[in-house]
């Protein structure tokens, strides 16, 4: 199959690029490359990559193109308020644009790369059909860029939304600025964990390879049964709070488990409900929390992360790039 993945070079990308080629598909990466190709190396012979913005991606980079997975976005809650009206142009109208150029080029699968972020603030359980509740910049974009490429489904043209929980684990662009990545780093360089206050808040987890795993079932099934469809990715048993995740990462890396308080109280909390993906998809999660620290934390130790590499936190390569005027949102 002819797939298309944007911000193929991103944290999940690099992931996603690689396992897509592994089972023989034909991918094309579209990504700025704002963190470098470097992610992509290893598999530069097996795809093809083209370097521009979203927001100028021509219709003839879709002929032939039978998926799209749309991933390219200022990732995450701090990167989006850098310039919230630059966030809604990127992650809402750029890919929103992409949906209708991708119908019009005869695309049979489009595939938004949403997040569970969209659920913001809740006491409850939620589910996929629960009401939305983003908290930032960069949870509402995703939630107008849903709600645009959703009725542009039908029998010829598949849309799903995959609100992924919030990821963790090895990549070839690795994201320190991610909850259990964060944490791995935190015990390796300072022997302590850095927890944002005050630790109760509820977050759902899934690993990189897993999420990935949600993406190539939803392109490759045959059917049209998940066209229309939202579905949360990730387990119900990979709900944490905050404060006892930080006590199992200590745990699986092995480390005493001390941490001290950053921020303010965080205002994202939420459980989610993972049974449709479940039920639908036969979707099952090979990796735990304390896998994915593990793998990081040996990463570390034997060099194939560096734990100050500055391209692992997203916001602050971001104001590097704007500052060195190399870049402009």
């Amino acid at each position: 199959m002819k797939v298309l993945v944007t911000g193929g070079a991103g944290y999940i990308g690099s992931t996603l690029v690689r396992l897509l080629a592994e089972r023989g598909h034909d991918v094309t990466v579209f990504d700025r490359f704002l963190f470098g190709r470097e992610p992509l190396l290893e598999v530069s012979d097996k795809i093809h990559m083209i370097e521009d913005d979203t927001r100028e991606l021509q219709p003839y980079v879709l002929k032939g193109i039978e998926a799209v997975i749309d991933m390219a976005a200022l990732s995450n809650d701090p990167s989006g308020e850098l310039d919230a009206q630059k966030t809604l142009d990127i992650n809402y109208k750029a890919r929103a644009r992409i949906a209708r150029l991708a119908k019009e080029a005869g695309a049979r699968k489009y595939v938004l790369a949403s997040s569970c972020s969209v659920y913001g603030a809740s006491n409850e359980i939620v589910s996929e059909t629960s009401a939305v509740n983003p908290q930032t910049t960069y949870a509402r974009a995703n939630i107008l860029w849903e709600n645009d490429a959703l009725p542009l489904a039908d029998k010829d043209f598949h849309v799903t939304v995959l609100r992924q929980a919030t990821c963790y684990g090895f990549s070839y662009r690795m994201r320190f600025d991610l909850a259990i990545n964060g944490m791995v780093l935190g015990f390796f360089k300072n022997g302590k964990i850095p927890i944002m206050k005050d630790g109760s808040q509820w977050r759902p987890f899934v690993h990189v390879k897993d999420t990935s795993a949600a993406f190539i079932k939803t392109i490759e099934e045959e059917s049209d049964k998940y066209g229309r469809e939202i579905f949360n990715v990730g387990e119900p048993a990979q709900n944490y709070q905050i404060f006892p995740l930080a006590k199992l990462v200590a745990e699986s890396c092995g480390i005493p488990f001390e941490y001290e308080w950053y921020g303010q109280a965080d205002t994202r909390n939420y459980r989610v409900n993972f049974d449709k993906i479940s039920s639908a998809m036969d979707f099952r999660p090979k990796f735990t929390a304390s896998e994915g620290a593990q793998e990081i934390f040996a990463a570390l130790n034997d060099g194939r992360l560096r734990p100050d590499d500055p391209k692992t936190i997203t916001v602050g390569w971001y104001k590097h790039l704007i500052e060195t005027a190399r870049l402009n949102l």
